[in-house]
């Protein structure tokens, strides 16, 4: 029997997901948590085979959420299941110590797939995204795939979304911990690379990014 705990910041895509995992013979929900906070204290708790974790929780990042799960409980196995891009984050979760990435929008069928290879210790990415990982690694470039999201690092990425979400720099700063001139350091970062002239052509691009990523 393999224990699962489930992260996301949704009641019900937890529940779902809960009588998704629990309906395996050998799968058991021992856990859910909406925030990586609560999902932190129920993993070094229950100690899991898996964590099902979501990008979007309140207050935190879940790519920041695994960077922390695999220092604090590097024997659990992270499955990303996600509404996020799987171009542009599958490669950075696995950067950050997850197995694998799947976006919530597949079949159920395909999430039971991954959630199995990745009990059984396997990375786990769709065929398509598997496709250009493998070109990548052999043609030596980086994933950038024309498009100037993918050369923010985690950080960067994370202030430009909160950005699109129309979250105040004071905001910023107090959920990520992080100063004001920090933030105001990040967003000069996301001007330069996504060259843009100004503050209000960054949160038009951060506006309009955002609204993309959920309509997915």
């Amino acid at each position: 029997m393999m224990n699962v705990v489930i992260v996301d910041d949704h009641p019900i895509v937890r529940e779902g997901f809960k009588k998704l995992i629990d309906g395996e013979d050998d799968f058991n929900v021992v856990g859910t948590a909406e925030t990586a906070a609560d999902a932190v204290d129920i993993i070094t708790s229950t100690k899991p085979d898996i964590a099902m974790v979501d990008l979007s929780l309140k207050e935190s990042s879940g790519i920041e959420l695994i960077k922390d799960l695999v220092v604090i409980c590097p024997d659990v196995r992270i499955l990303v299941v996600s509404l996020h891009d799987e171009d542009i984050y599958a490669e950075r979760v696995l950067r950050a110590g997850a197995k694998g990435f799947i976006m919530k929008a597949e079949a159920v069928d395909d999430i039971i797939t991954a959630v199995r290879k990745v009990a059984a210790g396997e990375i786990y990415l769709s065929p398509g995204m598997q496709s250009k990982m493998i070109e990548i690694m052999t043609s030596g470039r980086k994933n950038t795939n024309l498009n100037p999201i993918n050369i923010l690092s985690d950080r960067e990425l994370e202030v430009f979304q909160l950005i699109g979400q129309g979250v105040k720099t004071k905001n910023i700063a107090e959920q990520l911990k992080l100063s004001v001139k920090t933030i105001e350091t990040y967003k000069s970062h996301l001007k330069l690379k996504l060259q843009l002239k100004d503050g209000i052509e960054l949160i038009q691009r951060a506006i309009e990014w955002e609204m993309k990523q959920n309509v997915r």
